[in-house]
């Protein structure tokens, strides 16, 4: 059984840093690698970041976001700094089971979200 919680999002201000979790349970679940995606109002959920042996990430967040895990896999992190207006959406976290890391078709398991408002 795999079940995935985020929590850390918020309203916050541009140029602000914000730090997201997934706690997963499940030991396939912390055997995996984890990605983070995010889904805008009207749009497509998009790739955001993965961990596994080593770390993915979009273009569009490369330099100002951070994927971590701590040293049992249970929890993943998502660090993020400089955040811009665009960054708004609601963050996923999912297990990968095949296929591109990059695609959302890849993962398996979801949790339910955690809102990340950007406010100018």
């Amino acid at each position: 059984q795999v079940s995935l919680v985020e929590s850390g999002g918020g309203l916050v201000q541009v140029g602000d840093s914000l730090t997201l979790s997934c706690a997963a349970s499940g030991r396939a679940a912390r055997r995996s690698i984890r990605g983070w995606f995010r889904q805008a109002p009207g749009k497509e959920r998009e790739f955001v970041a993965a961990i596994g042996w080593r770390t993915y990430y979009a273009d569009s967040v490369k330099g100002r976001f951070t994927i971590s895990k701590d040293n049992d896999d249970t929890t993943v992190y998502l660090q993020m700094s400089d955040l811009k207006s665009e960054d708004t959406a609601l963050y996923f976290c999912a297990v990968h089971q095949d296929g591109s890391y990059y695609s959302r078709n890849s993962y398996g398991y979801w949790g339910q979200g955690t809102q990340v408002t950007v406010s100018s």
